[in-house]
């Protein structure tokens, strides 16, 4: 079960802000429905969007592994993007390419975050710890979360994507803070371990009810939402486990 008194000196919550903030599934099928439909009408937008999504990490990793020089976040789902198309042999032109791009800047915030952030914030420090590019960064929170945060903090600093273990010491470096005093807070447990393996706290959200990789990491808050997060973490209120993956809270 989740631990209360593993998180009681917390003082600062960094949050991961695609797919844990900002619903991108939601968002950017229609941008590829919307561009592509017509002249692909077989097409599965839903199979083309999670291909999409799966590509992107690798595209990432790829960055970091290579060592080629940090190419950006738009940059990599760009890459992922033509990749994913070429796969399912979808027909596509430039035009099309940047319109579906576009979408990105604007993606919209689940209901639960919104409701939740400004009562997180009465308790602690909430910051935006994210892959995105820093004026990406500070678009979305600005104009599509409309909240602001304490502190915005991109990978580029850093030079590479999470989960390298630069990007939590180079966060808990800015942020002056020891990292014991941190949770990650994401819904991509490759997110929340990477942090964990740095000293971080880790609270992964698991809106989508998928299982942690099998590493030597415990997790310290599992749940499936913010409103649950949010109950847990000010009023110890223990959540209401429903996905499949709940043997995965901790002791």
């Amino acid at each position: 079960m989740n631990n209360f008194d593993n998180i009681s000196n917390l003082k600062i919550l960094t949050f991961d802000i695609f797919g844990t903030l900002l619903n991108l599934k939601d968002s950017l099928i229609p941008y590829l429905e919307n561009n592509l439909q017509k002249s692909n009408e077989n097409t599965n937008f839903e199979i083309v969007w999670d291909t999409w999504r799966d590509r992107q990490r690798i595209e990432q990793y790829q960055d970091n592994i290579l060592m080629l020089g940090h190419s950006g976040y738009l940059k990599t789902c760009e890459r992922a993007l033509l990749y994913t198309l070429d796969k399912h042999k979808i027909i596509y032109n430039n035009e099309q390419i940047e319109n579906i791009m576009s979408g990105w800047y604007f993606l919209k915030p689940f209901d639960d975050v919104i409701e939740n952030l400004p009562l997180l914030q009465k308790k602690f420090k909430l910051v935006i710890l994210s892959n995105g590019e820093q004026n990406f960064l500070e678009h979305l929170a600005k104009n599509q979360l409309k909240f602001e945060f304490d502190h915005i903090i991109s990978v580029e600093l850093a030079g590479q994507f999470k989960p390298s273990p630069a990007v939590y010491r180079k966060a808990s470096q800015i942020l002056n803070e020891n990292p014991l005093n941190i949770s990650m807070v994401a819904s991509h447990s490759f997110d929340v371990i990477g942090a964990k393996a740095c000293g971080f706290k880790s609270s992964y959200i698991d809106r989508y009810d998928l299982p942690l990789e099998h590493l030597n990491y415990k997790i310290d808050i599992h749940v499936e939402n913010f409103i649950q997060f949010t109950d847990f973490i000010l009023y110890g209120k223990i959540p209401n486990i429903t996905n499949n993956n709940k043997k995965i809270n901790i002791e």
